[in-house]
């Protein structure tokens, strides 16, 4: 053992508790059995007084006093041999059983008592020895005195066997985990079957390998579909301007290469763009500043701003709003952003000469913000994966687009506390929904701090 481990601890604290309860059983055990055998002695002598003063009265008229003795010594030679009476009257009686005996006597108890018989005044002292009491406390005190430390010493031994015992998992669960690393995420730690804090300590960290696990291959198919969606755009910029520089060209062509390249270029800059504010979003410094907003507002900015987009479709957008305002706590960009890439999908995969519904209502609790459509739908194959990133279902494959809007309108949700569901019936349609918790008192907070601002910023003005 170590001092400082595990081990080495649980065995020193074991000993010392085991040590302390023991002192104390043992001082309990000791002062207690002292004082009922002391008590039980005086008890006794109690008792021999007052045998002895019964008998006294019942022999007290006796003619002498000899006879009055012998009758006494008579009763007193059924005495422990340890005891001690003295019996003395006012007209000078004395009677001592043993004779000379109290002299001799030490640590003793007593009683005395005074009575009167006749017309005779009598004092009565009862003396036994407490020298058995105090050697059997003697030999108990030196029988717990040695007994404690040897069980502690054995206590030692066996909290140190049993301590090794309990650790024995942890032990192997160290050595399991020191040879998993990043290339071997998918090995699990043993689970012990014990039912105890061992093995709940093993499940938990093999949850946690688990999501390590899928986190790296969410992060491994995140690079490779970056790389993969960049590879197309640097492909056509590269080739238009080798064929561009391959022989002299009018202006005309020159233009439309660069034009090609431009628009290539600004393709792969929103991508860009998207992974930059995804990768923010993970490592939580987006930098959304929250503000109260009325979601009908942002929903009819948005609206608005891709209507020439729908009647290019001949698709028309119908707005269902609540008469009375409800405030969220939001980042109006980020919300802009997130409805923009609900109803440009709505948009786009509508059939034409279609009908999109934008929807918003609004109770004590919640906002719930819908766009709802009635085109292609998604099939119950690609539902559970259209947010993550990159994924494209097969039928969507066609239209332009890297596969990231879903998941940036997802995470811009998760950043706001929100909740974003989809219904989908392949051939009928889609509803997504955003869900927004109504807290008054993040609401309260968020204005006064926005109140704050604006006086700090008027007097630095």
């Amino acid at each position: 053992m170590r001092p400082g481990s595990i081990q080495f601890r649980l065995t020193a604290w074991y000993a010392l508790v085991l040590a302390a309860a023991l002192g104390l059983f043992s001082g309990l055990t000791y002062f207690a059995l002292q004082h009922r055998l002391y008590a039980d002695l005086e008890e006794s002598l109690s008792a021999t007084a007052n045998r002895f003063e019964a008998y006294l009265r019942r022999e007290a008229a006796l003619d002498s006093d000899s006879q009055l003795r012998m009758e006494l010594d008579e009763f007193c030679q059924a005495l422990p041999a340890t005891d001690y009476v003295e019996l003395v009257s006012a007209r000078g009686f004395e009677f001592h059983y043993p004779e000379r005996y109290r002299q001799k006597m030490r640590d003793v108890r007593a009683v005395r008592r005074q009575f009167t018989v006749g017309e005779d005044a009598y004092t009565l002292e009862a003396v036994a020895s407490a020298r058995p009491i105090r050697r059997t406390l003697e030999m108990l005190r030196w029988l717990l005195l040695s007994l404690i430390p040897a069980a502690v010493v054995m206590a030692c031994f066996g909290g140190a066997w049993l301590s090794r015992r309990a650790l024995r998992p942890v032990d192997e669960i160290t050595t399991a985990a020191r040879t998993i690393g990043i290339e071997n995420l998918t090995h699990r730690l043993p689970v012990p079957d014990t039912g105890d804090e061992i093995q709940r300590l093993t499940e938990v960290w093999n949850t946690m390998l688990a999501r390590l696990d899928s986190a790296v291959q969410t992060l491994s198919q995140f690079a490779a579909d970056a790389s993969h969606e960049l590879r197309t755009p640097l492909a056509v910029i590269r080739t238009s301007a080798e064929l561009a520089l391959r022989r002299a060209r009018s202006p005309e062509s020159y233009r439309e290469s660069l034009r090609e390249i431009a628009a290539e270029a600004e393709r792969m800059t929103q991508l860009v763009e998207d992974l930059l504010f995804l990768a923010r979003a993970d490592a939580k410094t987006a930098g959304m500043p929250m503000e109260p907003l009325d979601p009908r507002e942002i929903v009819r900015e948005v609206a608005m701003h891709l209507r020439d987009l729908a009647a290019l479709r001949k698709i028309s957008l119908a707005t269902v709003f609540p008469d009375q305002p409800r405030m969220v706590a939001g980042n109006r960009a980020a919300l802009r952003r997130l409805f923009l890439v609900l109803l440009d999908n709505a948009i786009k995969y509508s059939h034409e000469g279609g009908k999109i519904n934008l929807i918003v209502t609004a109770d004590e609790e919640r906002v719930t913000v819908e766009v709802e459509d009635f085109g292609i739908g998604i099939s119950p194959e690609d539902l559970p994966h259209i947010f993550q990133r990159f994924y494209r279902a097969d039928k969507a494959r066609s239209s332009s687009g890297y596969g990231l809007g879903l998941s940036i309108a997802a995470t811009i949700a998760r950043v706001h506390g929100a909740a974003i569901d989809v219904r989908s019936t392949e051939g009928a349609g889609s509803v997504f929904a955003v869900t927004f918790p109504v807290r008054s008192d993040q609401l309260a907070a968020i204005s006064s701090k926005m109140r704050t601002s604006g006086t700090l910023m008027s007097h630095s003005g």
